[in-house]
């Protein structure tokens, strides 16, 4: 077999054992990266590129080590999710970074996070300063949760005693690239005539439309392929 056929071939092997894999292992790999997630994603990729190039191996001996790899990820995983004790030790525990508004360096040191990360995960918060922050604390995936002092929280409709809004749905996409999205209309109960007849009135067509969503409220939006900016910024 000529040497670049094998190659594509390999290379096809190994996308398709990695995606079956990561779908099995479920969403928490991609979504929140604790330690167990981190060591499975590098070792799957590792074992995955070697599949792929490294022709001097034996694809089936390789195969056979990705799918053995795989195996034990999904046991820890299920393991993890019958011990809590196991999943402490495989995902990591939270750590208090702040408490009471004080900064807590000895927690810091210990997980070697230094007060220049602090400041930066706090600012991706919209929290410039740390008088704001009662407790902050470091998650197993290596994010900040913060919850600010009463006198800086936002104030919510219960506190004013607003009377709640219309109940929320899921946003809804229509259109997207032109092409009517039948599936999610079927989904909730909508049809193409409706959707065309509100076009209609707005006197377009599918065919002028980039993207178009119900939103929360069921209110309609609809982005058109002619924006009308003269000059769009860069």
């Amino acid at each position: 077999m000529p040497t670049y056929l094998e190659i594509i071939l390999r290379t096809i092997a190994a996308f398709v054992l990695l995606m079956v894999t990561s779908r099995i292992l479920g969403k928490q790999t991609i979504s929140n990266m604790t330690f167990h997630d981190f060591v499975s994603g590098i070792t799957l990729g590792s074992i995955a590129a070697n599949l792929a190039f490294n022709n001097k191996l034996s694809y089936g001996l390789i195969a056979v080590s990705l799918l053995i790899f795989f195996a034990i990820s999904f046991l820890v995983s299920k393991a993890a999710l019958e011990s809590r004790t196991w999943n402490r030790w495989v995902s990591g525990t939270p750590t208090v970074i702040i408490e009471d508004g004080t900064i807590l360096e000895d927690n810091m040191r210990s997980i070697r996070y230094t007060l220049d990360s602090l400041a930066q995960s706090l600012r991706e918060k919209d929290i410039f300063n740390l008088e704001e922050v009662e407790y902050a604390c470091l998650e197993g995936h290596g994010k900040l949760s913060v919850k600010k002092k009463s006198e800086y929280e936002w104030v919510t409709r219960k506190d004013l005693k607003l009377h709640a809004t219309a109940v929320q749905s899921f946003p809804v996409e229509l259109i997207m690239d032109g092409r009517i999205i039948e599936d999610n209309l079927a989904h909730n109960g909508l049809t193409a005539q409706w959707l065309n007849q509100a076009l209609e009135q707005r006197g377009k067509s599918v065919a002028d439309v980039f993207y178009a969503v119900r939103g929360t409220q069921k209110q309609l939006y609809f982005d058109y392929y002619e924006d009308h900016i003269d000059n769009p910024i860069d």
